[in-house]
């Protein structure tokens, strides 16, 4: 121990003699420790830590299969009949979410509820801070009018009111009681802020409509196959006794952790702990170059230690011991950068991407990963220059002039500069792809004007506008006084807008058309719109007619479809000499309503229907009149900034119903613009490591070609005296440096190649092999090393013959 004391004492001394190659080496380090470990705590909080629910294990979801590859929610009917005739679950419970208006001191607000039945919030595992769950007889019609608020809504709108058992909310013109506040943990990082006993009223106990998310907890013992056995049979009783609607449907039950996470999401956060392990490898490279150019002036050093006595291994450890303290160094300031890195993420990442539970910090896992992180750095980037001072000969060395230690460390620095630009390319057509792919989605035509457009929602309760007459009579009355407000242009009602996708779908019919051999159904999305909707959104008509005034309660039914859906459902026939067949869900979730045949009478222009990211997908319109339905958004084109407007508006809603809320108002473009969160995520995050990696790179070969030219400070002075002209010797040195980058950036194709294979179908627009975006980022990193290469190529070729030989 005292031996190795005295290494650490001897290490810090000759660190601080050496200010600048310390603080640089820092720096470097501290960017690949800081970038991996914020990483890693995202990586961790999201993958890899245990759910902090009592037995995490035994909690599952369970979901309908109408196939093998999409799962489904469920109807109410399935659920009763799961719960029902299953054995293995300790608790089966049903949630859904949809947003309520809740009465404050100042005005309605909508906020998002989860209607649960009755024990969902302890078999879930939520911590109760005050009073309890649900009883069973509140998940009964009639005994419903209790509620349960998240930590966050009782601090933020009750403030912290501990006497709030047993006050009365006014929830969708309803009074309920409080009965429970939930602790501080996952619940607050969900979207819905209070709960509802979820009560099933007789219509709604069918097998048609699916609108249930179902979660269980097994029973001790009870594996995932074993529970997945049973539902299998379940679900074939099922199927049989309802064989119209559930013939060929099956259940999953699969383990909750990461449930909701999508693939790519999954993929993701894989490949950024990818990049940001390529970062520290550059890092380490270009630490152990800067240690070979430092162990030059150090050879004369180790060798009298040497001839002192001191054997190669002792060397090897004290060389070592200075690279851990580097590394240690780098390690502490790299915390306090993924601190900030943490923040950006936060800022950046959208909403919701991550599931409730992760909780993303510095935990002592994610400190354990930094500590490993930086032992390994310190070994890595040290073994280099340790190998050469093992290496080292004395009677060479201690000659004046000795060449072939020197030339040894040129070799290895040169090697090392390689496989800092091989990582970097990698790195960079990572960071290409995903700017590439995000820029090409922003100039997207997505057929639809987004400039000055507010829409904002209407959480119209069940229970308030059962009768359709009502619904009608309350949304013409809302866009009459709507369209009279200055500086409004155009307003309309729908339950869909264009970027943001539809709330409805399902199957329909063409009449007279049969289903294809081998097809199941026909299937698009549903949009119920109010007259002035294509105007309003400024979607084109290619045949036929929009729907218009005329198009009411009492008139001939009728719909409007787009290309998509004329071109997959009725290609080779006139779209406007077709009609379809279609049965909505009725208000309140109860059995489909009949089937109306609808002629179609126009055909619009394809639109990003469900966001930028994505593929126009078969969508039907029908005239909000003969379909109406409560709960609908609005859409209002503007001549001023729509966010003026909005006081206005809100008073219009409060006077038709004083209990109604105007509900997150946005405008069209910020709609777009949260489709594309991740994608500019991706872009923000990929593409700033990628330019860490250039600048690790240029340094590196900047490192290397200024070592190179101090090294041959005499030759070059020499050829100099003797005719050499300054431009050749530039040329020279320039050569030397770019040979080393180019022999890099051949290599760092084959990382590039394999970075778009890992990265296929994250990136929409983009193909896997982008050769457009591999020149662009390889050209890139070629004038990064021409310019890190011209700088000591340029004082190479200022050298003044005189000087240099007289220092010779």
């Amino acid at each position: 121990m005292n031996s190795i004391w005295r290494d650490v004492r001897f290490g810090i001394r000759m660190l601080a003699k050496s200010p600048g190659f310390t603080t640089v080496a820092v720096l470097a380090l501290a960017l690949g420790i800081g970038g991996n470990t914020a990483i890693f705590s995202v990586v961790h909080a999201t993958l890899l830590e245990p759910l902090k629910y009592q037995d995490p294990d035994r909690l599952v979801m369970v979901w309908s299969k109408p196939r093998p590859e999409f799962r489904n929610a469920t109807s109410v009917g399935d659920f009763l009949d799961w719960r029902e005739k299953s054995t293995v679950f300790e608790g089966l419970h049903a949630w859904t979410d949809r947003h309520v208006s809740v009465a404050t001191a100042e005005r309605p607000r909508s906020i998002e509820a989860g209607f649960v039945t009755p024990g969902w919030i302890v078999n879930h595992g939520l911590v109760i801070r005050l009073g309890r769950d649900f009883l069973k007889e509140e998940g009964v019609v009639g005994n419903d009018r209790v509620v349960v608020l998240s930590d966050s809504l009782w601090r933020g709108t009750y403030g912290a009111d501990p006497g709030i058992l047993g006050k009365q909310v006014r929830i969708d013109g309803e009074n309920r009681t409080v009965v429970g506040v939930l602790a501080y943990g996952p619940a607050d990082r969900m979207e819905r802020k209070l709960y509802l006993p979820l009560v099933f009223r007789p219509e709604q106990v069918n097998h048609d409509v699916n609108w249930l998310t179902v979660m269980g907890r097994l029973k001790p013992g009870v594996t995932l196959e074993q529970a997945n056995a049973q539902m299998a049979v379940v679900a074939s009783q099922i199927a049989q006794a309802h064989a119209g609607d559930r013939k060929g449907w099956t259940v999953s039950v699969e383990p909750l952790q990461n449930n909701f996470l999508d693939r790519d999401t999954i993929r993701g956060l894989w490949l950024l702990l990818a990049a940001v392990a390529f970062v520290l490898l550059i890092a380490c490279a270009n630490v152990a170059n800067l240690q070979l150019a430092r162990g030059a002036s150090r050879q004369r050093e180790l060798v009298v230690r040497a001839a002192l006595g001191a054997g190669r291994r002792r060397l090897v450890r004290q060389l070592l011991t200075e690279s851990v303290l580097l590394a240690v160094l780098g390690g502490v300031l790299g915390i306090a950068l993924a601190l900030g890195l943490l923040d950006v993420i936060a800022a950046t990442l959208p909403p919701y991407t991550l599931p409730s539970e992760a909780d993303v910090r510095l935990s002592i896992p994610v400190l354990v990963f930094t500590l490993a992180a930086t032992t390994l750095a310190g070994v890595l980037f040290g073994c280099a220059p340790a190998w050469q001072a093992s290496r080292l000969n004395l009677a060479e060395t201690l000659k004046e002039g000795g060449r072939s230690a020197a030339s040894g460390r040129h070799r290895l620095r040169r090697g090392l500069v390689m496989v800092e630009f091989g990582l970097a390319l990698a790195l960079l057509a990572g960071g290409g792809l995903a700017i590439h792919s995000f820029l090409k989605l922003v100039r997207l035509d997505l057929g639809f004007r987004t400039e000055r457009l507010l829409v904002f929602d209407l959480p119209v309760p069940e229970a308030r506008l059962r009768d359709p007459d009502a619904v009608r009579a309350f949304y013409r009355r809302l866009l009459e006084r709507v369209e009279a407000v200055p500086g409004v242009n155009a307003a309309t009602v729908s339950t869909g807008v264009p970027g943001w996708g539809t709330n409805f779908g399902g199957p329909f019919e063409v009449v007279g058309q049969p289903l294809p051999e081998g097809s199941a159904s026909r299937g698009a999305g549903f949009n119920m719109v109010s007259p002035r909707y294509y105007e309003t959104f400024g979607i084109r008509m290619l045949s036929g007619r929009p729907l218009t005034a005329a198009d009411a309660e009492r008139a001939a039914p009728v719909a409007v479809v787009n290309e998509t859906f004329a071109r997959r459902y009725l290609a080779g026939l006139d779209p406007l000499a077709q009609q379809v067949s279609v049965s909505l869900p009725a208000p309140g979730l109860a059995t489909p309503g009949p089937r109306v045949v609808r002629q179609i009478v126009g055909v619009t222009r394809d639109v990003r229907n469900g966001g930028p990211r994505n593929e126009s997908f078969p969508q039907l319109d029908m005239p909000f009149w003969q379909s109406p339905w409560p709960a609908a958004q609005v859409s209002v084109r503007t001549a001023v900034e729509p966010a003026s407007l909005v006081p206005s508006l809100a008073a219009i809603v409060q006077s038709l119903d004083p209990d109604l809320p105007l509900a997150n108002p946005r405008t069209l473009d910020e709609i777009v613009s949260r489709g594309l969160a991740r994608d500019r995520f991706n872009a923000l995050l990929f593409g700033g490591f990628a330019a860490t990696a250039l600048v690790l790179a240029a340094l590196g070969i900047y490192g290397v070609m200024s070592f190179v030219v101090a090294q041959r400070r005499q030759e070059l002075g020499l050829r100099l005296a003797l005719g050499a002209s300054r431009s050749r010797v530039l040329g020279m040195i320039l050569k030397d440096g770019m040979t080393t980058a180019l022999g890099g950036t051949l290599v760092g194709c084959i990382g590039a190649y394999w970075v778009g294979r890992s990265m296929q179908g994250m990136f929409p627009g983009v193909p896997s092999l982008d050769v457009t975006t591999f020149a662009a980022v390889a050209i890139v990193l070629v004038a990064a090393a021409v310019l890190a290469c011209y700088l000591p190529a340029r004082r190479a070729a200022r050298v003044d013959p005189l000087v240099a030989m007289r220092e010779e």
